[in-house]
């Protein structure tokens, strides 16, 4: 099944889209399920990497808000204080569309760190329970990347092609291979192709401003990133270096142009600022994750700030064809740190990037095609070891670096006609391989790398 751009694209909050997002939909999805049940109690078990690294991604206070009728997309962050403030003072919880209910997170919640579920290993089951201690209803769902979830037994129902009403597309692709042949028979350029599949299931006003919106809360996020500062919260005491780097680059602006590189730091600012708002738990876009949210609107504002003739147009192709890129290493890898590392989620940023910028450097489909390959192979076997189970360390800098390599990619690719010796599909399937074979430790567990060789506190 292909995904859409606004599947790849979601605008929601940090720190995690897969261990914050992903629970908070899961448990919203729940509450409205059983608030006509009345129950009496809800117990919620965390098993996996939700387990080993959800204190430090807010997993517990996200499943809190979930079951309060809150999600990402449109939470607001003084409501979310208070309601968590109130679960805490009277330890009961306002289910939503329900009544209040008794709750105590230091009981309800179970972090089971031992075990991890059959399907991903993000995992997290939900269970109602009446007055006299009675499970009356249960569910479990799995947080599979990007604010993505999958309840346990949706794909047996929806089947190798999806939901049976799901609309047909003119130009359905599952691998570069067949994204490029078809685009080749119908004389299309990939963003055509992007757009035309858009338009399958939305009018096109309604594709142009969606993605309008997007963009936008792109810029917001760099925005409000370059004016933060102060320490992070999580307990490692990263301070914030965004809004330090953007007084130092505006003072020297003046002498940046004897430096063609200064270009450069910029574009280091833009993604450290992005992920810094993420890891306080700011309004990001997962682009494809949270954990790599800066990569593509650091990319993305380099074209908009230094690139001749950037306009709203050559924004939407960028995302239209970054967002194709991403569904191939959804659909035939995974774009989750917990299952392949951190290459499925700073490598697939980094790819996305590479290929939306060279497409609105007016590169061909094969060199488009290249520009990805060239992101991820670059990337392969990177680990996920975040230091406290926070998106801190080394995600924020893993960012500046990934869109530098972006850019780096994009021109690469340029420099050469798309001919070129590995493919697209050879580098996706060599991704899903790598991380299979890669340890647990280094998947978003905390339990190798640098989340045990830096001391946390």
């Amino acid at each position: 099944m292909t995904a859409s751009v606004f599947e790849i694209f979601k605008i929601g909050v940090g720190p995690s889209s897969s261990h914050t997002m992903g629970p908070m939909l899961a448990a919203a999805r729940f509450a409205e399920r059983v608030a006509p049940l009345s129950p009496a109690r809800l117990l919620v078990d965390l098993y996996g990497s939700l387990a080993l690294t959800g204190k430090g991604h807010a997993t517990d206070r996200a499943v809190m808000l979930g079951l309060a009728g809150m999600v990402p997309e449109t939470l607001d962050a003084g409501a979310a204080e208070a309601v968590l403030s109130r679960i805490a003072s009277q330890e009961s919880l306002p289910l939503a569309g329900g009544a209040e209910i008794a709750f105590r997170d230091y009981a309800d919640i179970v972090w089971h760190q031992r075990d991890r579920l059959a399907y991903h290993t993000n995992g997290l089951r939900f269970t109602a329970l009446d007055e006299g201690g009675v499970p009356i209803a249960q569910a479990t769902f799995f947080s599979v990347g990007g604010g993505i979830i999958v309840e346990e037994g949706e794909m047996a129902e929806q089947g190798a092609n999806g939901p049976a009403d799901a609309p047909v597309l003119p130009y359905p692709f599952r691998s570069g291979a067949e994204l490029l042949e078809k685009a080749e028979e119908a004389r299309l350029s990939l963003c055509s192709l992007a757009m035309a599949n858009e338009l399958a299931m939305h009018t096109q006003g309604e594709v142009d401003q969606r993605l309008d919106t997007i963009a936008n809360a792109m810029m917001d996020c760099v925005e409000r990133g370059m004016k933060g500062g102060g320490i992070l919260p999580g307990g490692l005491k990263v301070k914030r270096r965004a809004g330090d780097v953007h007084a130092t680059l505006v003072a020297r602006q003046e002498r940046a142009l004897a430096d063609p590189l200064s270009v450069l730091d910029w574009v280091n600012l833009w993604a450290l600022a992005v992920n810094e708002e993420n890891a306080a738990g700011g309004r990001v876009v997962t682009a494809p994750t949270n954990g790599a949210a800066g990569i593509v609107p650091a990319v993305l504002r380099y074209y908009r700030r230094f690139v001749p003739g950037a306009d709203d147009a050559g924004t939407r192709r960028f995302l239209l064809v970054a967002a194709l890129i991403g569904s191939l290493f959804k659909e035939n890898a995974s774009i989750s740190g917990a299952e392949v590392g951190c290459q499925g989620e700073v490598g697939v940023a980094c790819s996305m990037a590479a290929a939306g910028l060279a497409a609105v450097l007016g590169g061909t489909n094969a060199q488009i095609e290249n520009a990805a390959e060239i992101g991820m192979e670059h990337n392969l076997g990177l680990t996920c070891d975040p230091v406290g189970g926070l998106v801190q360390v080394p995600c924020i800098e893993r960012n500046a670096v990934g869109a530098v390599k972006a850019i780096e990619a994009a021109r690469l690719a340029l420099l050469g006609d798309g001919t070129h010796r590995v493919s697209l599909d050879e580098v996706i399937e060599t991704m899903r391989r790598t991380g299979a074979d890669m340890s647990d430790r280094y998947k978003e567990t905390s339990l190798g790398g640098l989340a045990v060789n830096v001391v946390a506190c």
